[in-house]
């Protein structure tokens, strides 16, 4: 399996990006996908989750329905809209395919993309 996110760049407060997970490689129809952030000197944190055969979706608690993660099966993408963005979303944003366990926790993800650096200035 193979996922290429892409997407971030420098944005200013309030404003918005959508970032993009292209996967290729193994695909089953119960594969879930997942969007974690990194910030400097911290840990790697659960954004959003979603199936990858159904309409379920779990985020993070700190999204406040700022965030929406959504897929495109037939181009085998997966998509993290962000919209009023704060400087404390600055971080590298990693999309991951999970492989079991607790969808929160980094360890459930087998498989992971190098990562799209977002940057929100004041």
């Amino acid at each position: 399996v193979q996922l290429q996110a892409s997407g971030g760049g420098l944005v200013q407060a309030g404003g918005s990006l959508r970032l993009t997970c292209a996967r290729s490689g193994r695909t089953f129809s119960s594969d879930e996908m997942g969007w974690f952030r990194q910030a400097p000197g911290a840990g790697r944190e659960f954004v959003a989750t979603i199936l990858w055969n159904d309409d379920r979706t779990y985020y993070g608690d700190f999204v406040e329905g700022r965030f929406t993660i959504s897929r495109d099966n037939a181009k085998r993408e997966v998509y993290l809209q962000m919209n009023s963005l704060r400087t404390e979303d600055t971080a590298r944003y990693y999309c991951a395919l999970f492989t079991g366990g607790r969808y929160k926790d980094p360890s459930a993800y087998g498989f992971w993309g190098q990562g799209t650096l977002v940057t929100v200035s004041s």
